[in-house]
């Protein structure tokens, strides 16, 4: 076994998640690809998860967002979306609940990767300020 267990696990995650990217392909698999990679870029510290049968799942001080992908849609949800400011608007799924919002992306959809990264960090902001 390799030295530090934790290591080989998280690299064994992010394999998993190049994996699910390059089996998914087409819109959806690069979809995917650049939402992890804006997580990445706006968070350094994230930690890549697979949650709920392979969901990647991005944490810091608690679960920031997950990036499902459906035939229509890769869906980013934030776990504490309903507590974010979201001045531009990127919100547009699971708007009624009370703690978790989403952003659809489609095929073809622009993302505003300075909006998207602000509100990654704003969502770090908050898990670091409840786990005070």
């Amino acid at each position: 076994m390799k030295s530090g267990a934790k290591e080989a696990k998280e690299g064994s995650v992010s394999e998993q998640i190049d994996a699910q990217i390059r089996d998914l392909g087409g819109w959806r698999g690069e979809t995917l690809a650049k939402v992890r990679a804006i997580v990445k870029q706006a968070d350094p510290d994230v930690v890549e998860e697979l949650k709920w049968g392979g969901v990647p799942t991005w944490s810091h001080d608690g679960i920031i967002c997950t990036g499902e992908t459906y035939k229509s849609a890769v869906k980013m949800t934030f776990a504490k979306g309903a507590s974010l400011d979201d001045p531009t608007g990127l919100f547009n799924s699971s708007l009624d609940g009370n703690t978790r919002r989403a952003i659809d992306i489609h095929e073809g959809d622009d993302i505003d990767e300075k909006a998207l990264k602000a509100l990654i960090r704003a969502a770090v902001a908050l898990n670091k300020s409840k786990k005070k």
